[in-house]
């Protein structure tokens, strides 16, 4: 019988790391999309695994990271805070 608690336990431990990780990561993708991070924390713990996804199909902001820089922090070409300095 304890054995089987113990099966439960280990689940629920990975459940709750999958449940905050994706929480994490829906708050920085809506972060960097430029909607802050609350709504995306919000997503991501109301929804677990389907908040990040649905963040990625949430159209950006002109202003955001994500336009300026990309999705993973690289600058484009032409942009002003990516050009080397004069």
């Amino acid at each position: 019988m304890t054995f089987v608690f113990g099966l439960l336990g280990a689940t629920a431990l990975w459940l709750t790391y999958l449940w905050l990780v994706s929480a994490i990561v829906a708050a920085w993708i809506s972060n960097r999309k430029g909607y802050g991070e609350k709504p995306g924390l919000a997503t991501g713990l109301l929804l677990t695994a389907l908040g990040p996804i649905i963040w990625l199909f949430v159209p950006s902001r002109p202003d955001s990271v994500w336009k300026r820089r990309g999705p993973f922090g690289r600058a484009k070409p032409g942009d002003a805070a990516g050009a080397p300095p004069a």
